[in-house]
């Protein structure tokens, strides 16, 4: 693959951690606009020249960063505009909602146990009571008088950890109209209740929200599978993909008269994963709950199966200790046999992974996928037709991190692709910078980065968007 450099134009500094970059026209606007929802509960976008307030919703949002040392994952999660936006006003939020705090789904850190069977069947049990938060969907007005207004709320779910909520986590389908949640497997690691492969899970997959269905439930039930949910809520929900661990969104790209689905998985221990797909099969959650009711498999020919837990990417989900015989070694055993065997014929193969550890000079060792986004433009050569994505951290970048800027392709014979580093020519000086988002416009032909330089949530105004530029 070719190598590509970059420069990166500040757009706007001195923010919170810039969790979502989206472009929007405004109704009665003419110029398409940057928007930068930030983790805390901000939505700014840039009008001219400067910077503007759409949205702040910090009152509704969990207080975050009381635990973990300032590090969380929960927050604003999600924006995205309806396709009619510029008409309708419509717009849609998911966050992590305030005073819902909880103890948590269990008290310890979990690590399956090949040797213990009891480690690889844990059930999540009192979900009423142990669970650490609840992050609702929220449908939004922007009203003729120019203030946005809560419309109707979509779902609340119940979350048993703090981690693994999804980010970036709702887009509008180009090819079906429909709402995508990309929800995450519900956090701790190596998804102890197995959650991702549980069909009336919510948790661990990828959902279609069929939002023209005014389906208006006052206070939603607070809910955990699909089964609870409300029948004329189930009647607007397909699932599109299962088998997630934590997903930084769906990207669209068209081709011809069909479209390419990109969405990134991010690791465990050894490999962060982007795939792709075109074909799929969305199952209505009514077809799951009746094949549960009836107890009788589902036809599941066609629909995608990320793997999450049994696979790690293209890997069975290795679990590493350390190696009592050879100090500088690693252990390294299958946490989930069994499951990988299962799912080593029906899972999607990844269309480019790049590895926790590499120390190849064109590679680098990564810490989690931040975003994935494909590149429609012709700005900036080498990337038209690519899918760009980001890592929040190089591995090999001490004391001052740095994150990572990469690209793939799809190959036409549809086999796993190797992907390049995009090189960037920006001095942040002595200051870390962490790649925590990406974006596009809406045509994909132009991308935006977020960078903050802590991982402390409770760090404020340390963000900087840039644009990717030639």
């Amino acid at each position: 693959m070719i190598k590509v450099k970059v420069g990166l134009r500040p757009i706007v500094s001195k923010i919170n951690l810039p969790t979502v970059l989206k472009t929007a026209i405004l109704p009665g606007d003419s110029m398409e606009r940057l928007f930068i929802a930030t983790q805390v509960g901000e939505i700014f976008y840039i009008g001219n020249g400067d910077i503007r307030t759409f949205l702040d919703i910090r009152p509704r949002i969990i207080k975050l960063g009381v635990s973990g040392g300032g590090y969380d994952e929960r927050g604003f999660l999600g924006l995205a505009f309806h396709p009619q936006f510029y008409y309708n006003g419509l717009f849609y939020l998911h966050f992590s909602v305030a005073g819902t705090q909880g103890p948590g789904a269990q008290p310890d850190p979990f690590n399956p146990n090949p040797c213990d069977p009891g480690t690889l069947s844990l059930r999540w049990i009192n979900r009423e009571t142990q669970y650490d938060h609840i992050d609702t969907v929220e449908e939004w007005i922007l009203q003729s008088n120019g203030h946005p207004q809560k419309r109707r709320t979509l779902l609340n779910l119940r979350r048993p950890f703090f981690n693994h909520n999804g980010v970036n986590s709702l887009n509008f389908s180009p090819e079906t109209g429909k709402l995508i949640l990309t929800t995450g497997d519900g956090g701790s690691g190596y998804d102890p209740f197995n959650l991702s492969q549980d069909d009336m899970e919510i948790a661990g997959k990828i959902i279609e929200i069929d939002v023209g269905k005014n389906t208006f439930i006052n206070n939603p039930p607070v809910v955990t599978r699909f089964h609870e949910l409300p029948a004329p809520i189930q009647e607007t929900l397909t699932v599109m993909a299962k088998g997630v661990r934590n997903i930084p969104g769906i990207s669209f790209q068209r081709f011809y008269n069909q479209y390419i689905k990109y969405a990134g998985n991010v690791g465990q221990d050894l490999v962060e994963s982007i795939f792709s797909f075109v074909h799929y099969k969305p199952i209505p959650v009514t077809q799951l709950i009746q094949a549960s009711l009836r107890n009788t498999e589902l036809d599941e020919e066609g629909f995608i199966n990320f793997g999450w837990r049994g696979w790690e990417g293209a890997f069975p989900t290795p679990m590493m200790r350390g190696c009592s015989a050879n100090p500088t070694l690693d252990e390294i055993t299958i946490a989930y046999y069994n499951e990988a065997v299962k799912h080593s014929g029906s899972r999607l193969q990844p269309l480019t992974s790049y590895f926790h550890q590499d120390t190849r000079p064109d590679k680098f060792g990564g810490t989690a996928l931040t975003g994935v986004q494909a590149f429609m433009g012709n700005g900036i050569p080498g990337l038209t037709g690519s899918v760009v994505f980001t890592d929040l951290a190089r591995k090999e970048s001490q004391p001052q991190v740095r994150g990572a800027l990469a690209y793939t392709r799809i190959r036409p014979d549809g086999k796993q692709n190797d992907f390049s580093v995009i090189q960037t020519d920006y001095d942040y000086g002595s200051q870390s910078a962490y790649y925590v988002s990406l974006g596009t416009n809406r045509d994909q032909t132009r991308l935006y980065l977020g960078v903050y330089s802590s991982m402390k949530v409770t760090d404020f105004n340390q963000g900087t968007v840039f644009e990717i530029v030639p």
